[in-house]
């Protein structure tokens, strides 16, 4: 089972020259590579493989013009073309996303380390190929397995990290078996992050609205600053340390709910909800972008195989929060402003999450022929 561990690193300013080189270095190769795979097929028909490109890249570090690539670890150059390779792939399985070239204002910036790297982790070290020894502080043991591709990445506000892949030898546990008492149906929502099946509401915390005020104070000290300047420079590393400690929050709350539904439950039923439509309607736009629902779902994926739980999925067009669980009946006419509503079939009060809710988990339930309507 492979497991990636995350770490922070505190390089010298020689070593910061170095991984500048090492970015700049994989992004010009990246964008090397992609245009050499649009011209080979707008030519002749067809696409350059992973190889030939590899070969190309030894080609140029001969020529005059690009002997600086000789000061960059070979081994993450040829894992630029894989990354693209990779971008192709999807491209082409998912039908959406075709490669682009990377920009160097990009703030944050990656390359990979395939191996040859090594783990001190008895000084706080690692050792990185044209780089050195890189303190590194390793605040969690790594686990024990061979280790895979090590990615350092820089953030936007000047932070160094590497996650390093781990193949810990263990497989994938299969599923566990589960019945309608350890499945748990999961309705996201803005007033409430997340709202069960069993009637528990989880508030949002709403991390960026908390810290909208601080926001738009830096952000208006950004916009006054000249640009090109070193004062403009400070104020785009305010705005973004703020937004880094933004998402930090966000995804440290997303971990504790997630890691709390996994371990609980044996099922959890979640709807399919179409974001990015969404996210068209500019009034609850930011809201919905500030719960990242998303990303919350990605974690109970990974986690949920990892411990051999079983995560349900229901369509998007389910009528869940519509129906009353009691009895079926369908109320049409329930906006977006009813919290709360009263089925005219059986009288029973309805709280329009909790009811959701149960309905995601009855619809997913049905899915796998374990219970009727």
């Amino acid at each position: 089972m492979l497991k990636a561990y995350k770490y922070r690193m505190y390089p010298t300013k020689e070593q910061e020259d170095l991984f500048f080189k090492h970015f700049g270095a994989c992004r010009f190769i990246y964008n090397w590579a992609l245009e050499q795979k649009i011209k080979t097929y707008e030519q002749d028909g067809k696409s350059i493989s992973r190889f030939d490109l590899n070969k190309g890249i030894t080609m140029l570090k001969r020529d005059g013009e690009h002997e600086w690539l000789k000061d960059v670890n070979s081994q993450s150059l040829q894992g630029a073309t894989l990354n693209l390779d990779n971008a192709f792939t999807k491209f082409f399985r998912e039908k959406k996303g075709f490669p682009k070239f990377k920009s160097r204002k990009n703030p944050v910036q990656a390359y990979n380390v395939p191996q040859n790297y090594k783990v001190d982790s008895e000084n706080n070290n690692i050792y990185l190929p044209k780089i050195g020894n890189v303190k590194t502080i390793l605040h969690r043991p790594l686990g024990d397995g061979d280790l895979r591709t090590a990615t350092v990445s820089r953030t936007s506000t000047g932070r160094y990290y590497i996650s390093i892949l781990v193949d810990d030898g263990v497989k994938i546990p299969e599923k566990a078996e589960f019945s309608v008492d350890d499945t748990i149906g999961v309705d996201v929502g803005i007033k409430d992050f997340a709202i069960t099946s069993n009637g528990d509401k989880i508030d949002n915390p709403r991390h960026l609205k908390n810290s909208m005020k601080r926001l738009k104070v830096l952000s208006k000290r950004l916009s006054r600053k000249k640009k090109g300047s070193s004062n403009r420079n400070k104020a785009r590393q305010q705005v973004a340390k703020l937004h880094e400690k933004i998402a930090n929050q966000r995804h440290d709350f997303q971990h504790k709910v997630s890691s709390k539904l996994v371990s609980e439950n044996q099922a959890i039923a979640v709807e399919t909800l179409n974001v990015s439509g969404m996210l068209k309607n500019h009034c609850l736009a930011q809201h919905i972008a500030d719960a990242s629902w998303p990303s919350f779902i990605t974690q109970l994926e990974y986690k949920a195989e990892w411990y051999g739980k079983t995560i349900l999925r229901i369509g998007r067009f389910e009528p869940s929060t519509k129906i009353c669980n009691v009895c079926g009946y369908y109320n049409g006419s329930i906006t977006l402003a009813d919290r709360e509503w009263q089925c005219p079939d059986c009288n029973t009060n309805h709280d329009r999450d909790i009811n959701a809710a149960i309905n995601i988990k009855k619809f997913a339930l049905q899915e796998q022929n374990l219970i009727g309507i």
